[in-house]
């Protein structure tokens, strides 16, 4: 049985309910990761995406090493990650699905279009980041797949991300201020 993970608690040895627990703790956005275009598209939920660099501008996601995804984005050398709003949940529970839509269902139902990489992205999108692979490295039972940015959106004027945070799909409180980190 795994012990239940309380305020200031110690585990000696995690295991990964404690450490998804933990993990959970700790907000992030949410995207869909898209490789391809037209009858060749695949997209998938991700929320493992992290700023590397910005000379040369570089981004991280994490996707499973015996996924779908990775060997597609491996063999094409791109991919798009399409930042979500708030009110685009239900894109993302459904494209998190085992039988999420592919190729041109995909691509209808995201309203998408093609990019300057040929992959899918999403016009009304917070914002989108193409990609070239620039790197890829094996990392347990992921792996980490680092993008050279190639193009991107400007996103919206007034944005509202959506984010996921303690197993949950949420979004930041309504007049919650808009300002540049330090």
């Amino acid at each position: 049985m795994t012990p239940a993970v309380t305020a200031g608690t110690l585990l000696a040895e995690p295991d990964v309910a404690a450490f998804r627990t933990a993990m959970g703790r700790f907000p992030t956005g949410v995207t869909l990761l898209t490789q391809g275009s037209g009858d060749e598209t695949i997209v998938m939920t991700l929320n493992s995406l992290t700023s590397v660099s910005l000379d040369p501008m570089l981004i991280l996601v994490s996707v499973k090493a015996d996924g779908r995804m990775r060997p597609r984005i491996s063999r094409s050398g791109s991919f798009a990650v399409n930042v979500l709003g708030h009110a685009q949940r239900d894109l993302a529970q459904e494209f998190c699905r085992p039988d999420r839509p592919e190729g041109r269902a995909a691509m209808r139902r995201l309203s998408a279009v093609e990019g300057v990489t040929g992959n899918a992205v999403l016009p009304a999108a917070e914002t989108y980041v193409e990609c070239v692979l620039h790197a890829e490295y094996e990392a347990g039972d992921h792996t980490l797949l680092i993008g050279a940015v190639v193009a991107l959106s400007g996103g919206t004027a007034s944005p509202d991300p959506l984010l996921f945070h303690q197993g949950r799909f949420g979004g930041l409180p309504s007049g919650a201020p808009q300002e540049a980190a330090a």
